[in-house]
């Protein structure tokens, strides 16, 4: 008899592909055996047996009815904005006895796999989407009824999963509409990527309301980002180098605002005098700045509590709709924006 040593880096969809048939069919030939047919149920085994892989730990999670732990997809742990979204959701977990994993969606090419084991094995109750990423592929249906799912900061319609966020649209209408109440009408937007739904509500907020005000939309005066100090350092390069730049700036995030304001002042911009800036998110950087940052601010606490919640609420089998839980946003005005020059002058 051949001795096949365990696992050492074999994975389901190695046993799947070895076997002719589905991931789905996989997890339920090892967990559920009498779901599948008798020839079907052989030929997952023997392709377990000759991939190595070994299902250990979903044979013991199959004995118990859950495993008490969700997995948090973050797009970028390294971002600030999300700590006290997280923070909301691990409250609320650690208080019904939930472990919390993260997931960091900025290397998910390399981790999907491994995320999609972690669904197929049951070592995860159920995941909170912190952005519109899924760690799997989603026009895969038979992937996305696996665990429950909610989504929290963004609003995927397509994926048709019970969502917790603002209202970006009207967020960032009012944010853009105190700097044309304060006189401003060169007024420049440092946009998220394209890609990005909440990115694309906040463009629109911006340019409703510059037409609003009956003010034509300048294409040169958006430009895009990655959320990313250096992205708004980059952007505000470009705009101070315009024929005409802008007297005022709306930025989709707090850290490209900060990246904004701290090259605006190597150029030797005053701060708000010569241009005002108005970030997104209020992180707590945003206080810190010289002058405070003017911000749109997200109750990112609740946000991840309501998150977990709902997760909470289909792991008791209750039945949750799809679609927006809306939270409200403040508008904190501070120190990085007043009143245009070129308006006071006019009086």
């Amino acid at each position: 008899m051949v001795h096949h040593p365990e696992a050492t880096g074999a994975t389901m969809k190695d046993v799947a592909e070895k076997a002719g048939v589905s991931t789905a069919t996989v997890s339920r030939a090892l967990m559920s055996p009498e779901k599948v047919s008798a020839a079907t149920r052989q030929k997952v085994e023997d392709a377990v047996t000759a991939v190595g892989y070994s299902p250990h730990t979903l044979a013991r999670n199959s004995k118990r009815s859950e495993s008490r732990t969700i997995l948090v997809i973050v797009p970028d742990i390294c971002d600030p904005f999300f700590s006290e979204m997280i923070r909301g959701v691990e409250s609320v977990a650690a208080a019904v006895g939930y472990l919390v994993l993260l997931g960091d969606c900025a290397h998910q090419n390399q981790q999907e796999r491994s995320f999609l084991d972690l669904m197929l094995t049951r070592q995860i109750d159920g995941m909170v989407l912190l952005g519109s990423q899924v760690p799997f592929d989603s026009t895969n249906e038979e992937q996305r009824a696996l665990l429950p799912m909610v989504m929290a900061n963004e609003f995927a319609p397509e994926l048709d999963l019970p969502t917790v966020h603002i209202d970006n649209l009207t967020a960032a209408f009012e944010a853009v509409n105190h700097l044309l109440r304060l006189g401003h009408s060169r007024i420049a937007c440092i946009a998220g990527p394209q890609d990005m739904p909440l990115c694309q509500y906040r463009l629109q907020g911006y340019i409703q309301a510059l037409r609003r005000s009956g003010i034509a939309v300048d294409p040169h005066y958006i430009v895009r980002g990655d959320f990313t100090f250096d992205a708004g350092s980059r952007a505000m390069q470009y705009l101070m180098a315009l024929p005409e730049p802008p007297d005022a700036l709306f930025c989709h995030s707090d850290i490209m605002a900060l990246g904004a304001m701290s090259e605006a002042k190597i150029m030797g911009l005053r701060i708000p005098q010569d241009i005002s800036l108005v970030g997104f998110d209020d992180i707590e950087l945003s206080r810190y700045s010289d002058p405070q940052l003017t911000t749109v601010s997200q109750p990112r606490f609740e946000i991840g509590r309501e998150a977990m919640n709902l997760l909470l609420e289909q792991l008791q089998g209750k039945i949750v709709n799809s679609g927006s839980r809306l939270l409200d946003f403040e508008l904190k005005i501070r120190g990085s924006t007043a009143p245009s020059l070129r308006d006071e002058n006019a009086r």
